[in-house]
């Protein structure tokens, strides 16, 4: 993997794909703060893989065909009631448990096939959706009563888009994470930005009784909370000092779980490929809803079929520019409320 050249693009097609989005982070200052491949060879040989993460009894026509025009990657907050960590090489528990953990934040995250832009597209916690074998429920129900092979499932008939890898980690790998890179700064409702180190942003994600729109408000937070971070890590000082990076890659390769299919070598291809990309190229947005709802005592999130549909289809085709540009879009502003 030391030839990044020409040797290895004629192997193979490059793929330029992302291994969930805080990866990028382990992108950014393994190029920026020179810490050289030799890093990159030693920190994707430490990352904790789930087992058996993706279902095996889907039916043929439920099982959505390969993606085209780049690859879509799921990126899973957890919020365990394990007080161990359930996540990484540091987890102290099983990263799932029937009824101990809930799928909090959910994203596909998409990088096509050709230039350095991502799209990263939430779904609201709260929405309604048929869980396979269990019937409608809440799409983070789904974690809890299958962890992620029924995660996985449910998102995919959902979307009909193909999840080509999983990234998972919990909320003290959250607070880890944060802190490595000295806290984030972040607007609460309209006042000028705040420092935050981990506790004080897990509280900031996880708000939703007091926001104007709920779930739909919390995913801009955690969508506004990634971009901080990205930005922080890739543009700032912990880009330029190995001690700061080596630090972030310890707690990165402690904090977060992939799923089995994700090689070594296939982790060292996303995050050369990934390598230019930055938090400014990247587009944040929430599926597209049409109203809230409550269903049996419960209240719900009700996607839009057909805005949805053609969201879908644009993840499908690798056709996100020609989407957010002719659809109105909920997407994340400058600063989030």
């Amino acid at each position: 993997m030391s030839d990044r050249g020409g040797d290895r693009s004629g192997r193979r097609r490059a793929r330029r794909a992302l291994w969930g989005a805080l990866i990028l982070l382990c992108a950014g200052v393994l190029m920026a703060g020179g810490t050289g491949w030799w890093a990159v060879e030693h920190y994707t040989g430490r990352v904790n893989r789930v087992p058996h993460a993706f279902p095996t009894d889907v039916p043929p026509g439920q099982r959505p065909a390969p993606n085209k025009g780049g690859q879509n990657f799921l990126l899973v907050g957890v919020d365990s009631r394990s007080q161990l960590p359930t996540t990484g090489t540091d987890a102290k528990a099983p990263p799932w448990k029937p009824g101990a953990q809930r799928s909090d934040t959910m994203m596909l995250v998409h990088l096509p096939s050709k230039g350095s832009t991502a799209y990263v597209v939430s779904l609201p916690r709260d929405t309604w959706t048929t869980v396979p074998g269990r019937g409608e429920a809440k799409l983070n129900a789904a974690f809890s009563w299958g962890g992620p092979p029924l995660l996985i499932d449910s998102v995919q008939r959902l979307t009909k888009v193909r999840v080509d890898h999983l990234a998972v980690i919990d909320w003290s790998g959250f607070r880890k994470l944060t802190d490595a890179v000295g806290g984030v700064d972040l607007s609460v409702g309209g006042a000028p930005a705040r420092h935050m180190n981990g506790d004080q942003a897990l509280a900031y994600v996880r708000e939703r009784h007091d926001l104007p729109r709920g779930d739909l408000d919390r995913t801009h937070r955690q969508q506004n909370y990634l971009r901080a971070v990205l930005s922080k890590v890739l543009s700032g000082d912990n880009a330029s000092h190995p001690l700061r990076t080596k630090h972030l890659l310890d707690r990165l390769t402690e904090s977060v779980s992939v799923d089995d299919r994700l090689s070594d070598d296939g982790l060292r291809d996303l995050l050369w490929d990934a390598r230019s990309l930055r938090a400014s190229r990247m587009t944040f947005l929430n599926a597209p809803v049409a109203r809230t709802d409550m269903i049996r005592g419960q209240s719900v999130v009700l996607l839009d079929g057909r805005e949805a549909s053609a969201l879908w289809k644009a993840l499908r085709e690798g056709t996100m520019d020609d989407y957010v540009t002719e659809h109105s879009v909920d997407r994340l502003r400058p600063v989030v409320q």
